[in-house]
């Protein structure tokens, strides 16, 4: 057993970790409600102005996971591993750095059609952002609420296969039916960063998940 594991049992622990977490997925649940407007806006000023707003929202987490970095060199008794606070912070401010990745890409590129599948994609990281905000909201009770907590990590994994099966069914569509190779391309790029976007909200689902067998 590591050290820091063990001082863990005895004394008490310091909390100030689980706001700066609720924290940053709030921030997130907004860039996602924003990337989901973008995806549905044709007016490329309105985008530019709703990408603006994903931006700034992307350096706010920058910001907010600097704190949670500076507050870990700062604290001796952790509530877990001091390596599992650190990874779920920087999966966290992955998870929003993509999806201002695919604001970013579908911005810059002005594919002629925003294809249904693509919105399909949007709400599901729609909902990721709100089931982790659920699961963050409970990191503190994590032992006591185990069992809800995996639950709902199986959830963001599920979509992730279903996101893995339209990002599939796209691409086939696209290869089959666009003639236009830029269009093609575009529509290519775009959807590979939203699927990558729900592998990154599964990759906080993994962490809390492996938080939860450590402190079993």
């Amino acid at each position: 057993m590591k050290i820091d594991r063990f001082i863990q049992l005895f004394v008490v622990k310091e909390k100030k970790f689980y706001p700066l977490y609720i924290a940053q997925l709030e921030n997130i649940k907004v860039a996602a409600a924003d990337l989901r407007s973008l995806f549905l806006e044709s007016n490329i000023e309105q985008q530019k102005e709703l990408y603006k707003k994903i931006n700034n929202l992307e350096m706010k987490g920058d910001q907010i996971t600097a704190n949670i970095y500076e507050e870990l060199n700062k604290t001796f008794v952790t509530p877990f591993d001091r390596e599992d606070i650190h990874i779920l912070a920087s999966r966290i401010d992955t998870f929003l750095d993509f999806i201002h990745d695919a604001a970013r890409k579908l911005v810059m590129y002005q594919p002629k059609t925003t294809h249904k599948d693509l919105i399909t994609i949007v709400d599901f990281i729609v909902e990721d952002a709100q089931i982790l905000a659920e699961i963050i909201a409970d990191l503190e009770f994590i032992a006591k609420k185990s069992d809800l907590i995996t639950k709902k990590c199986r959830k963001i994994k599920d979509i992730e296969h279903q996101v893995d099966g339209l990002y599939e069914d796209f691409n086939t569509f696209l290869f089959q039916t666009e003639k236009d190779a830029i269009e093609l391309v575009k529509n290519k790029n775009i959807v590979q960063s939203l699927e990558d976007t729900t592998d990154r909200a599964k990759d906080i689902s993994d962490s809390i998940r492996s938080i939860i067998v450590k402190l079993a």
